[in-house]
């Protein structure tokens, strides 16, 4: 039967690493790669017979490559410390390893918003590849969410990742920030032009587009929750970018 290695990248995670591990009990070899927690994650990863390697964070896409590039099992599973593998999905795991015939499988991610699963929003389906053979996939550099491309057949699994995205709003706030920093930078390193209206402009269709067209009002108060820090990601990261450009004449 093919083995699989479940590889993890951390940085205090110790609210979700746990339940984390726990999901992926079923793989024959786990691997943490950790860049300098003080929480308590080492700790709580070792107790659960994970493999834990520091290495210093120099961006998401070198990292996970890293914690791949250990692994020795036949195939790859990338999980993040706020995913969850249900059962059902580790079942369906193990079928596609041992009958199917892709070289990488694409699972639909189950997201969460301040506690509610987001159906719509254009958050599901949010189709991700995390399991692949050994040597067929490597993740790209972007700073801001870079995903993994599969050299081979990809397909796609039906049941479900649970992703815990944001569990409070103040998460979001954070995360707004951090991730609005690194898209401006992407921004500017581009050379696009950015003007003042833009963030606006941005940022408007931003709310419309996901709390309208991607039906985000279907998901309740969480959906209108939902599409604002959208809109307010967008335009930070565009007035971000505007002002770095101002800055540099």
């Amino acid at each position: 039967m093919p083995t699989v290695s479940a590889v993890i990248i951390t940085k205090n995670e110790a609210i979700n690493i746990a339940d984390c591990l726990d999901s992926v009990a079923f793989c024959d070899e786990v691997i943490v790669v950790d860049s300098g927690s003080t929480d308590g994650t080492i700790d709580i990863a070792k107790a659960r017979g994970a493999r834990v390697v520091h290495r210093d964070f120099d961006g998401f896409g070198p990292q996970f490559n890293y914690a791949a590039s250990l692994a020795t099992s036949d195939w790859i599973l990338s999980v993040d410390a706020d995913e969850r593998i249900s059962a059902p999905l580790a079942a369906q795991i193990r079928d596609a390893m041992t009958n199917g015939k892709a070289d990488g499988y694409e699972l639909p991610r189950l997201s969460s918003f301040c506690g509610r699963e987001m159906w719509h929003s254009g958050w599901y389906p949010d189709f991700v590849l995390r399991l692949w053979k050994r040597g067929r996939a490597r993740w790209n550099d972007v700073l801001v969410h870079p995903r993994p491309t599969c050299d081979g057949p990809v397909e796609r699994l039906s049941e479900h990742l649970i992703h815990y995205s944001v569990r409070r709003l103040e998460d979001s706030l954070s995360r707004i920030d951090r991730y609005s920093t690194a898209g401006a930078e992407m921004i500017v390193q581009s050379g696009r032009r950015v003007t003042f209206a833009t963030g606006i402009l941005r940022g408007a269709w931003a709310f419309f587009r996901a709390y309208v067209l991607r039906a985000g009002f279907r998901d309740g108060p969480e959906g209108f929750l939902l599409a604002v820090a959208t809109a307010e990601g967008t335009y930070y990261r565009y007035m971000k970018a505007w002002l770095a450009g101002r800055r540099r004449g």
